[in-house]
Formats: C-alpha cells, structure tokens, sequence
C-alpha cells in the first residue's frame, strides 16, 4: 500500500492530548542543543531534524509531561501520537512511541490505522522497530484475528510495513507463531532490502534464545533461500 494514497487518520478532540502536547512542547523546546540535533539528524540520516536532546533529560522532561494526567484511552493515545507525529521534531515522534509502549493496552484492534500510519510517516528503523515490537505485538496478541493483518502487512510495498510483520513477535518467546515466523521469513527471503532481511536475521535471533534448535533447523534448511545477511544475523548466538 502507498502510504500517500491513504488520508491520515483523524485526530480525536482529548482534554488530555491537549495537556499533553502544551507541556510537552513547553518543556522541550528550552532543552534544544543545535549542535547535538545535527549529530542526531545525520546519524539518522536526515530522515528527520532533532532538538538535540539526550535519552536520559528526554526521559526526565517527559516524566514531568506526564506527571498527574492519567491513564488515556484509545482516543487519548490516538491523538497524542498523532498530534506528535506532526511536529516535526524527531524527539516528539519518540515521546509518542515511548507513550504507546506504556499504554497500548489501552487500545483495540481499531487503533491499527492509526498505528500503519506512524510506520508509513517519516519512517525509519529507530520508530518502526518500537513500534512493531511493543504496539504492534501487544494489539496482536489482545486481539489474535489481528493476525491476518499481519499477514497482508508481510507482503506490502512498503518495506517498513513488512518490517513490522517481521518484527511483531519479536517478544513472543514461547508463544510465537512459529509458523507464521518461519512463513514470513521465507516470503520475504528475496527481498532486495537491507532492512527487510537484517530484520528476518534479528527475528530469527530473538527466537532461537527460546528454541535454538528450531531455528538452526529452519536455518540450515532455508540457507539456500536466506541471504547471508540474514544467515549470520539469525545464527550469532548459536
């Protein structure tokens, strides 16, 4: 799916986004250091600019946003991430996926729209793989017929949408769908992309602390249809 062709989800009126979002930029905007944001934006290939603002202050500037507002619900969490996804500032896109990760239990399997949109808007591998891991996982798991979401998002063009299929197991352990794992790694076997096939090796990974054997099986069987990308990423521990 093109990303461009889909209008963005709309950002629910929430008392509580509101609060969120006036303290959130009250409180960051002093904290900037134009020289550390340059360093942030090319190390993240420009894909965004930056404040400049290091994870630990980040951290205790968004403890203090969040000090008194409550638990939020979907429309809650729905807005925040949105309303941070458009400022521009790769610090705010943080915050919403730190947000999530806190909150996506309070969120159906009707948030996933909202969620294709924060992995098809500017993204790169620091948002997608949160995302997919503590959003995307956790939505699966709530709500299992989710799944056959995740299996249209393993063949999308979108190479972060795919990446996020890869992905959303990542904290599974022994209840991953091996089948799907193992499935989704072969469909996208092929894939030209860096990033598609470094995340079969690190999905593959993150399974064998659970079931190394299972792995250098499916491993050793598939090594003429894995790059060697994804062979020496999914192996290293083993």
């Amino acid at each position: 799916m093109d990303p461009a062709a889909a209008p963005a989800p709309a950002v629910p009126a929430s008392p509580l986004a509101d609060t969120v979002l006036a303290r959130l930029t009250e409180l960051y905007a002093p904290a900037a250091d134009p020289v550390r944001a340059e360093g942030a934006a090319a190390y993240m290939k420009h894909i965004a600019p930056f404040i400049g603002i290091p994870t630990p202050q980040r951290r205790a500037l968004s403890k203090a946003v969040l000090a008194g507002t409550g638990r939020p619900d979907e429309r809650d969490c729905t807005a925040v991430a949105l309303r941070c996804w458009r400022l521009p500032e790769r610090e705010y896109h943080y915050f919403a996926v730190d947000y999530l990760r806190r909150h996506v239990s309070s969120c159906s399997s009707g948030f996933l729209p909202v969620l294709h949109h924060l992995v098809t808007t500017t993204p790169w591998w620091d948002t997608v793989d949160a995302l997919a891991a503590h959003a995307a996982g956790p939505l699966v798991t709530a709500d299992p017929a989710l799944a056959r979401a995740m299996d249209r998002w393993i063949d999308d063009d979108n190479l972060w949408v795919a990446r996020t299929a890869l992905l959303h197991q990542l904290r599974y352990k022994e209840a991953t769908d091996v089948d799907r794992l193992f499935g989704y790694c072969l469909r996208r076997a092929d894939h030209p992309d860096f990033f598609i096939r470094k995340a079969i090796g690190w999905a593959l990974r993150e399974y064998a602390k659970t079931a190394p054997t299972a792995v250098r099986d499916f491993v050793e069987g598939a090594r003429d249809r894995l790059s060697p990308l994804s062979v020496r990423e999914a192996l290293k521990n083993l």
